[in-house]
């Protein structure tokens, strides 16, 4: 279950911290780690060094210019974040992650240093994790913040005594198979015009794309719903 779950640094901007999260990750057998946009350039010998020891997860770890590509390869995404957010989308604790399913591909999203999570990625997620810390200094280091949420799975892997098993005539669509889906829909929406007026479009894509990846969907349900969004594009009004 350890290969089955990623970590993404999205935007990160300190070489330091990138190399921290990569000894982390290591300190609690886990070696998946996506980095999104970085700052510095990535590799270098900075990150390298602060590693130590953990070289060969910088060196596996895979680069992308945004976070939309990663959803195709996962199928549960958890976002973390300092702050409560507004959004209909599931907010879950620390001691709660014994309720997800390890035996799907998991990804934990972690924030730019000085800003954290836009509402644009919390979107995608199905998840929200906020770390409980001091309500008036709540902000911590990202390769902090990893290394509490690794620690934590870590242990729920390997005390956890019962095993999920799912069934064979049900299999859970993917996030590819679900950002096809939303892709269609926004596609045909938009050649309907239903995006506006123009300046709520942003956000209307946010909650459009949260309905959707919060959805724990079948492989069956995204078909449906993608033959639904087809059928009625053709329908002329």
């Amino acid at each position: 279950m350890f290969n089955n779950i990623s970590f993404i640094l999205h935007k990160p901007q300190l070489s330091e911290n990138i190399g921290a999260c990569a000894r982390a990750m290591k300190n609690f057998n886990f070696f998946k780690l996506i980095v999104i946009n970085p700052k510095p350039t990535f590799p270098n010998d900075k990150i390298v060094a602060t590693s130590v020891g953990a070289q060969e997860i910088i060196k596996k770890s895979k680069v992308y210019e945004t976070l939309e590509p990663v959803m195709k390869n996962i199928d549960l995404l958890i976002s973390t974040t300092s702050r409560f957010r507004n959004k209909n989308v599931k907010h879950i604790k620390l001691n709660e992650l014994n309720k997800i399913d390890f035996n799907k591909k998991i990804a934990f999203l972690f924030g730019p240093e000085a800003s954290g999570l836009s509402n644009k990625e919390i979107s995608f997620s199905n998840y929200v994790l906020q770390i409980p810390s001091n309500s008036n200094f709540k902000s911590l280091n990202l390769s902090h913040s990893l290394i509490i949420v690794a620690q934590a799975i870590f242990q729920i892997l390997n005390l956890k005594k019962s095993k999920y098993f799912r069934s064979k005539k049900i299999k859970s669509a993917s996030k590819k198979n679900i950002h096809a889906m939303s892709n269609l829909c926004i596609k045909h929406l938009e050649e309907i015009n239903f995006f506006k007026p123009k300046e709520k479009k942003t956000i209307m894509l946010e909650n459009l794309r949260s309905i959707f990846y919060k959805m724990e969907l079948s492989e069956k349900e995204t078909r449906i719903l993608s033959s639904v969004f087809a059928a009625l594009s053709k329908k002329k009004t």
